[in-house]
Parts: structure tokens; C-alpha cells; sequence
């Protein structure tokens, strides 16, 4: 092994080894950023040893420094004669990436399920990759008194999610006056169902607190995060106690798109014949709605159908820009119309100047 990727490797397992000892820390000050944190960078350090390993570069040429999380992760995906991660196992490691992210530079609460979930995860990761990239077992790394994250996992992912989302939803009652807290535990759900979706990005505080209002008014979890929800966990013992891996339900699968496509840094979800899936215009929308093409779009506004990527996309064909939306969106403008004031939409969302026109 050469040297630089021998010292790396070292300090990958410095840092995981540190992360289970504050994962099993009495202290719980400032635990659940530290253990995110050192994970996070067992990881980096992990991939670019592997990279190195493996015959590839971590730095760009005339680069003064390395390249980051990013570009480790997609080398590691797709480079030929380096790549040997699985899609769900770059979807784990993109999740762990952002929630140390939102831990390192803002607010981020999570639950101690959830927490552990991430810890024995990673420990489970880690040995699978070191044995697959350099034949060594974890177990020989860590030392004797060392011990990894085992205590009771969690029965199901739909349990632990079921229990995070019961919480939020004491927060959020009226007198509460918990927001803060609940904003701060919903941010790691955001931030999962985001990587699900190939986005590596922290949830505004606008999107936060629309979705905090869904949640007070009564929408299940699933339906929020559907992402999320298609997530299984798979438990069993290994000689690192147990060994955790998250794994995807069947139906949406994961590929690859090109680097610097907007909303994606890494991976991201593909639908077979996506403009079949988005098969309606703001013509048919209105149509089938029985509403006029500008009250339809002033009802897409109120919705904020256009930030829902299940509702709408934007395709370019022979460089004309058309919007489409799915058979979603205009469900979910079937089941509002009865209840929404369309005199008071049309006032706010109505005709004013725009950044650009629908297309047809």
C-alpha cells in the first residue's frame, strides 16, 4: 500500500474509533455533533486512502488542496479502476455527509435511535469497505478494549421514524411554543429524504416551517417523506456485534447524473420515461381542474407544486424549456379546491410580472 494512502487509512480508523467512544460517552454535551463529525471524516479520510489505493488522484492539478467529500464519493462511484461503492452504500454516506454538515454549522437534533442508527451503520460501513478495498477486517484495526456500538437496535426504520414524527408533533401543538426544537429534529428527516432524492442540500427555514405545518395539520410522515419511507433496515450479528445496513424497498431506483446537474451533487432518483411520469401540462391541469390556464397556475403558486419533485419538472427539447406536471400535482389540486378560497389565491398569485411564462 503506498504510503500517503497507508497514513490516510490510519486516520480514518483514528477518527471512527473516536466517534464510538463518544458515541458511548456518559457526556452527553455536544455528543451527537461529535460522533456526526469524526464519522464523517473517518469517512473522507476512508475514501480518499481507497482512491489512492486504487490508483486514483485526490487532488485536482495545481491544487493546493485535496478534493472534498463530493468528489471523493463520486470518484468512488464511478471512475473506472477506482470505483467499488454500491449506489445505497454512497446514499448512506451522503446522508451522514449533510447531517454532520447541518450539525457542524447550525442546528440539528436528532433522536438516540436515530443517532445509533447512523453510529452502528457507519461502524457496519466501514468494515464492509475495508475488507472489500484492502482485504483487512475492521476488527483488526480497533483496539482490544475498544468497544464497538452494539446495544439495541432498533426493530424497524418505520418504528423509529414513526416515534421521531410523534414528537415533533407534541412540539408543534398550540402553547408549545417549542418551534425551534422542532425545526431542529425535522431538519435531520429533510436532510435524509434530500439524499434520497440526490440533493446534498440543507432545508431552508421556509421549508422547515412549511412542513412543520403540514405536520400540525395532521399528514403522516410517509406522505411527507416518501423517500424516507421506502428505506429498510437490515439487521443480523457479525463480530463487530451487530451489523446494521440500510437498504431501498423496490420501486425507485438510483443512477447516476453528471456532474454540476442542478439539484444533484452525487445521486439522484430516475423514473422510467420521466416526461410519460410528468404527462401534464398547465393547459391539461386547468382543463381537467375546470379553472382557466391563469387560475390554474395561480393555484400551482399557492401549492407550491413547482417545489415538489413529485408534482413538477422542467424539460429542455430542441432548446425550447416546456413545465410539465404529474398525475400527483393535479390530485392535490382536485382535493384543495373545495376548501381553498380561489378569490383569495387569485389576489395574491394572480397575474404580475414574471421571470418567465408557462409553456405549454
Amino acid at each position: 500500500m503506498k504510503k500517503e494512502a497507508r497514513v490516510l487509512l490510519d486516520k480514518a480508523v483514528d477518527s471512527l474509533v473516536l466517534g464510538i467512544h463518544h458515541f458511548n460517552s456518559i457526556w452527553d454535551r455536544g455528543r451527537q455533533e461529535a460522533v456526526l463529525i469524526l464519522l464523517d471524516r473517518a469517512f473522507e479520510l476512508f475514501l480518499k486512502s481507497a482512491i489512492l489505493h486504487r490508483g486514483g488522484l485526490i487532488r485536482q492539478p495545481r491544487a493546493k488542496q485535496t478534493i472534498g467529500f463530493d468528489k471523493c464519493l463520486r470518484k468512488c462511484l464511478t471512475e473506472d479502476g477506482v470505483s467499488f461503492l454500491k449506489e445505497e452504500e454512497a446514499i448512506s454516506l451522503q446522508m451522514l455527509n449533510t447531517l454532520r454538515d447541518a450539525a457542524q454549522h447550525h442546528i440539528l437534533d436528532i433522536s438516540e435511535n436515530q443517532l445509533y442508527l447512523h453510529a452502528q451503520g457507519g461502524v457496519t460501513l466501514f468494515d464492509d469497505l475495508m475488507e472489500r478495498v484492502f482485504g483487512i477486517p475492521l476488527r483488526d484495526q480497533l483496539p482490544e478494549r475498544a468497544l464497538p456500538v452494539s446495544t439495541t437496535a432498533p426493530t424497524g426504520l418505520a418504528g423509529l421514524f414513526e416515534r421521531e414524527f410523534s414528537t415533533i408533533r407534541e412540539l408543534v401543538k398550540p402553547g408549545r411554543r417549542r418551534r425551534l426544537e422542532a425545526r431542529a429534529k425535522m431538519r435531520a428527516l429533510a436532510i435524509l429524504e434530500a439524499a434520497l432524492e440526490g440533493r446534498r442540500v440543507q432545508p431552508s427555514e421556509q421549508k422547515l416551517g412549511r412542513l412543520l405545518g403540514r405536520v400540525a395539520q395532521g399528514i403522516h410522515w410517509e406522505e411527507l417523506f416518501p423517500g424516507v419511507a421506502s428505506l429498510n433496515l437490515s439487521v443480523e450479528d457479525s463480530q463487530l456485534g451487530l451489523a446494521i445496513r440500510i437498504t431501498k424497498s423496490e420501486g425507485k431506483s438510483v443512477h447516476l447524473v453528471p456532474e454540476g446537474t442542478p439539484g444533484a451533487d452525487t445521486l439522484a432518483v430516475k423514473r422510467v420515461d420521466e416526461l410519460g411520469f410528468y404527462s401534464l401540462t398547465t393547459t391539461a391541469l386547468a382543463e381537467k381542474c375546470s379553472l382557466t390556464r391563469p387560475r390554474a397556475i395561480a393555484l400551482v403558486r399557492h401549492l407550491e407544486l413547482q417545489e415538489d419533485q413529485e408534482c413538477y419538472k422542467e424539460f429542455v427539447i430542441d432548446g425550447v424549456r416546456h413545465k410539465r406536471y404529474s398525475p400527483k400535482a393535479l390530485d392535490k389540486m382536485k382535493k384543495a379546491l373545495p376548501t381553498t378560497d380561489m378569490e383569495a389565491v387569485w389576489r395574491e398569485h394572480g397575474p404580475r410580472k414574471r421571470r418567465g411564462g408557462e409553456s405549454r
